[in-house]
């Protein structure tokens, strides 16, 4: 019996001796680019986090993982924590992140001057190349970080290089709104009309240029043209610009064109 025991004690101690080995080197010993894409695939839990931290101590210069390890915390909300390892992600490589970290001082933190030295830096990195943060045009980016900071008359100049970067057909349909409603705050209401009918030549769905319009017209006294806009705005709220992740600044809600509805009735 005993040694029955001694050797369940044996193999117990060589399997476990096998699985500290094997977890050593998933962690530890494995290449470094095996490692990123295991943390990735499992962002945001505990193992994941422990790889990135083995990780970035080994390749202190290792970028992609500063980056990936602070997409969760960012996510979550946990800016303070995120922004740590994303900003060691832009010093190692402000051309590869610079745009994401542009893009999200702009859409999350709303911090729309950190945002924009961000978009202007990356650009003046290349010259000959008209930049993309996270997909979207920097000139669209950039024109709506002016438009947060109520810089609208700065902000019109950027909306249309947008539109001349990309055309008018492919451009964002937001671009034109946008442009409308700096127009429209500067009190320019004929341009304001133009943007927005724009707007609408390229997606007839627009809400948010009908909305628009609506506004536009009650300030120039026309009621019968903010009232047919507004009808609009309602019947394709459905369409307005909108993501779960988070509110844009021309957003526009139901109760908005409620408000609207009673100030016309």
């Amino acid at each position: 019996m005993k040694v029955f025991f001694k050797i369940v004690k044996i193999l117990l101690a060589t399997i476990l001796t096998l699985y500290i080995g094997f977890v050593a080197y998933i962690l530890v010993f494995q290449p470094k680019e095996n490692r990123f894409h295991l943390a990735s695939s499992a962002q945001g839990n505990g193992l994941s986090q422990a790889v990135f931290g083995i990780l970035n101590w080994q390749h202190p210069k290792y970028s992609e993982a500063f980056f990936e390890r602070s997409v969760p915390f960012n996510k979550r909300g946990d800016y303070a924590t995120g922004f740590y390892y994303l900003n060691h992600a832009v010093e190692l490589d402000p051309l590869e992140h610079l745009g994401y970290r542009g893009y999200m001082k702009l859409r999350f933190l709303r911090d729309y001057k950190a945002a924009l030295a961000d978009f202007d830096r990356l650009d003046a990195m290349t010259p000959d190349v008209v930049d993309a943060p996270w997909g979207e045009d920097i000139d669209f980016l950039r024109g709506e970080a002016h438009y947060g900071m109520g810089n609208y008359a700065e902000a019109i100049p950027y909306f249309k290089r947008s539109i001349s970067n990309q055309g008018a057909d492919w451009a964002n349909v937001q671009t034109f709104v946008y442009q409308g409603l700096c127009y429209y705050h500067l009190g320019k209401y004929e341009e304001a009309i133009s943007s927005y009918e724009n707007g609408l030549a390229q997606y007839d769905t627009t809400c948010e240029a009908y909305f628009g319009l609506a506004q536009v017209f009650l300030k120039l006294g026309d009621t019968i043209q903010a009232k047919y806009n507004l009808a609009k705005a309602q019947e394709t709220i459905g369409y307005k610009y909108d993501d779960i992740y988070k509110e844009f600044l021309n957003e526009i809600y139901q109760e908005d064109l409620d408000a609207l509805s009673k100030v016309l009735n």
